[in-house]
């Protein structure tokens, strides 16, 4: 049996659960809900959390739905890159001992979403079938 027809619906799984669980960091950053997260203080919009928390919960939307996926997913990348090497490594060496293997593993999928975008049950996808629609007529 080939597996392979399945590819298109396994990545869309794969960005759907990694964009929610992404969205919940901006959600706690910008909302503060749920609540435990990071700076539950009153929150400054153009401060480094405050931007963070704007690319978190809405660069997580835009995923969750696949809307401009490989755009989103280039900087979503890029800031988890940026994040990663900015807090954890003075921690410790090991991102398991440093606490970044998150920011980590959220960077390298963001990063294989730039190249494999995003698979079916998209807005991206629905744009592409109706363009190609539009050609064929």
């Amino acid at each position: 049996m080939m597996l392979s027809k399945y590819e298109i619906y396994s990545r869309a799984a794969l960005r759907v659960i990694s964009a929610f669980l992404f969205m919940q960091h901006g959600a706690q950053k910008l909302f503060h809900y749920p609540p435990g997260g990071h700076n539950q203080g009153p929150l400054e919009l153009f401060s480094l959390v405050g931007v963070a928390g704007v690319l978190e919960f809405f660069g997580g939307l835009c995923l969750l739905v696949g809307f401009c996926t490989r755009s989103v997913a280039f900087v979503l990348s890029g800031q988890m890159a940026v994040a990663y090497f900015m807090f954890y490594p003075a921690k410790a060496f090991f991102p398991v001992v440093n606490g970044g293997e998150l920011t980590i593993m959220f960077c390298f999928v963001f990063f294989y979403f730039i190249f494999a975008g995003s698979g079916a049950w998209s807005i991206d996808e629905v744009i592409k079938n109706r363009l190609n629609r539009s050609k064929s007529d």
